[in-house]
C-alpha cells in the first residue's frame, strides 16, 4: 500500500519502521527535520512537506498532542486539504475526544476516511511490532487497514463505530496506568521508610498477585528510581489525564482519583520533571517522606 507517515518520534520512527519491512511504500515526515535518517536507508522516502506525504492511499499520524495534529491536519496546506477523496486517514496519538470528533467530521465532508487507532506500549514495543492497539470506526475501513495494524501490533482490538470511543479508551486506560504508578509508588515509599527491601518487595507482587504490565513494567523502574531516559515523558502523561478529566467533565462523570493524579503530575513537573518517565510520579511519596526517590 501507499503510505504516508506523520510524526518521527521514538514510537512514531519504530512503527514506520515495521511498515516499510512489511514490504509498503512509506513517505514519511518529520515537522522537526533530520529524524528520518534510518527510515531512508531502510527503504522508506522522506517527504518535503505535509502535503507531499498526504499523496497516499493511507496516512498515518503519531503526533505528541492535540496541537501538533491539528497543526498537521489543518489548513490549505494540511493533511485534510490534500488527502485524496476515499483515501484513508489512521489517527495512532493519543488525543482528546473533541478532536477525534473534529477530524472524523472534516474527512467525512471531504470524501476521506477516518479510523482512530491509539496504541499501548512503549518503544521497545512498538520496534518489535508488538504493540496493543484499540481502533473505532468504520468496520470495512478498519478491515482495509488490518494489514498495516498486523504489522505495527501484536492483537488490534476494534471496540466501536465511533473513531472517538477508540481516543476515551486509551486515555482511561493511561488514567489506570498512571493510577498503578502513583500506587505503587506510595506503597514502595512505605515499605523503604519501614527498612524493607524496595526491590524485593516489587518482585514479590509481580510474581504473586500483582503480575500484570503496569506492576512489572513500572514496579521495578520505582523500586529503583530509574526515571531516565524516559519511554513516555512525564508531559505527555500530564497531558492525557487532562484530557481524560476534560472527557469526563463533558460526560459529567466524577474522577476525583484523576484530579489527584493531575495535581501530583503538576507537582512532578514544576519540581523539574518534565524530562523524566511518567514512572517518576512514583517517586513523590518517597519525596514527600524524607527520602530520596533514588
Amino acid at each position: 500500500m501507499k503510505l504516508g507517515f506523520i510524526g518521527l518520534g521514538h514510537m512514531g520512527a519504530a512503527m514506520a519502521a515495521n511498515l516499510v519491512k512489511a514490504g509498503h511504500q512509506v513517505s514519511v515526515f518529520n515537522r522537526t527535520p533530520g529524524r528520518a535518517r534510518s527510515l531512508i536507508e531502510l527503504g522508506a522516502r522522506e517527504a518535503s512537506s505535509v502535503a507531499a506525504a498526504s499523496d497516499a492511499d493511507a496516512v498515518i499520524t503519531m503526533l505528541s498532542d492535540d496541537d501538533a495534529l491539528s497543526q498537521v491536519a489543518f489548513g490549505e496546506a494540511g493533511l485534510i486539504a490534500n488527502l485524496p477523496r476515499g483515501a484513508i486517514h489512521l489517527s495512532m496519538s493519543s488525543i482528546s475526544v473533541a478532536l477525534c470528533k473534529r477530524l472524523a467530521l472534516a474527512h467525512m465532508r471531504a470524501g476521506q476516511r477516518y479510523i482512530a487507532a491509539p496504541v499501548f506500549g512503549r518503544p521497545a514495543m512498538a520496534a518489535a511490532g508488538k504493540l496493543f492497539i484499540v481502533v473505532a470506526g468504520d468496520p470495512a475501513t478498519i478491515e482495509a487497514c488490518q494489514p498495516l495494524l498486523g504489522a505495527m501490533g501484536q492483537k488490534v482490538i476494534p471496540i466501536d463505530a465511533e473513531p472517538s470511543a477508540a481516543s476515551l479508551v486509551k486515555l482511561s486506560g493511561n488514567f489506570l496506568t498512571a493510577a498503578a504508578i502513583e500506587a505503587m509508588g506510595e506503597a514502595v515509599a512505605l515499605v523503604g521508610k519501614a527498612g524493607i527491601d524496595r526491590q524485593a518487595y516489587i518482585d514479590l507482587l509481580t510474581a504473586t498477585v500483582f503480575n500484570a504490565a503496569p506492576y512489572t513494567t513500572y514496579g521495578p523502574l520505582i523500586a529503583q528510581g530509574k526515571f531516565e531516559p524516559a519511554a513516555f515523558a512525564a508531559p505527555l502523561a500530564y497531558k492525557d489525564v487532562r484530557l481524560t478529566l476534560a472527557a469526563a467533565e463533558s460526560l459529567r462523570v466524577p474522577m476525583p482519583l484523576g484530579s489527584l493524579l493531575h495535581d501530583r503530575f503538576l507537582r512532578l513537573l514544576v519540581g523539574g520533571g518534565a524530562h523524566l518517565d511518567w514512572a517518576a510520579l512514583g517517586g513523590l511519596a518517597t519525596q514527600d517522606a524524607g527520602g530520596a526517590a533514588r
